[in-house]
């Protein structure tokens, strides 16, 4: 069984895109320079900004964080988008999710402009990539497709299922193993699928993004299948200093004893999201320049 571990992917694509910046910089001045916007306090928000902060940094990129309070209007946080969106200085904008309550979201991420958006979640770069056409991928799908190049795991003709149906993760993860050049048969299940494990047990490529710990089970798993858990949840673990401990949306103990490949949590997707992101504000910066 091969551990297919996200850290060690990360670190190589955090490589190539360090000498890159350092190339990038050298020839034309500029810094890739990534906005990334906190409204709130949510504990792991904060912790996923500071990474990103840390990250750019690494990169050798420019970073502005802006920490905005939970009580923040909508027209308060639309107006600091379009200020970064008028910028020259900014190449990438990202808006930490989730938003409270009272944000619309949708509202918030469609007023980034398309070439900046670095998270890949405006309508313009959906589209792009549903025609198969150059856009910035949202980052996780697009970690867990540099996983499996790196690891050269075929996709072409397998039998995929994509057990979510995000936004974020499911319907873009799904949108690239459709690609040419990718040729996945692919299977969206969710919260509403009837039977999901005979449709998680065709699956050749089973990748999990539901948000539930160890909802994949041993059962649900065809033998000397290729497992990627995107899931990443907090359990109550008294044994661990801070009280929890980090697992998967697939059951790692059980699973990784009849599948071929599998993601650990933690160090599988989840560093890659954080890479991938270096390397679409990277790209923006050219594409500025």
């Amino acid at each position: 069984m091969l551990v297919l571990s996200g850290k060690e992917v990360a670190a190589h694509v955090q490589s190539e895109v360090k000498q890159t910046c350092s190339d990038f910089v050298h020839l034309t001045g500029h810094k890739p320079c990534l906005a990334v916007v906190l409204v709130g306090d949510d504990p792991a928000s904060a912790t996923y900004v500071a990474s990103k902060g840390k990250a750019c940094e690494a990169m050798g990129f420019d970073h502005r964080d802006y920490r905005l309070t939970a009580e923040t209007t909508e027209s308060e946080l639309l107006s600091l988008v379009q200020k970064l969106n008028d910028d020259p200085l900014v190449d990438g904008i990202l808006v930490q999710l989730p938003l409270p309550s009272h944000l619309d979201e949708k509202s918030i991420i469609h007023a980034i402009r398309p070439d900046k958006d670095v998270d890949g979640l405006h309508p313009v770069n959906v589209g792009r990539l549903m025609l198969g056409d150059p856009s910035f991928v949202a980052c996780t799908p697009a970690g867990v497709m540099r996983i499996l190049d790196y690891y050269k795991i075929e996709t072409k003709g397998k039998e995929v299922v994509v057990v979510g149906r995000s936004n974020i993760v499911g319907k873009p993860m799904a949108a690239l193993m459709i690609q040419k050049g990718r040729d996945a048969t692919v299977t969206i299940c969710h919260s509403r699928t009837e039977d999901l494990v005979l449709h998680t047990k065709k699956a050749d490529i089973l990748i999990a993004a539901i948000g539930k710990p160890h909802a994949i089970t041993k059962e649900m798993v065809k033998n000397g299948a290729v497992v990627i858990d995107v899931g990443i949840n907090r359990v109550v673990d008294t044994s661990k200093k801070r009280g929890y401990r980090l697992v998967g949306d697939v059951d790692y103990e059980g699973v990784s004893t009849i599948c071929s490949a599998i993601t650990p949590v933690p160090g599988g997707v989840g560093v890659m999201t954080i890479a991938m992101l270096m390397e679409n504000t990277l790209l923006a910066a050219k594409m500025h320049v």
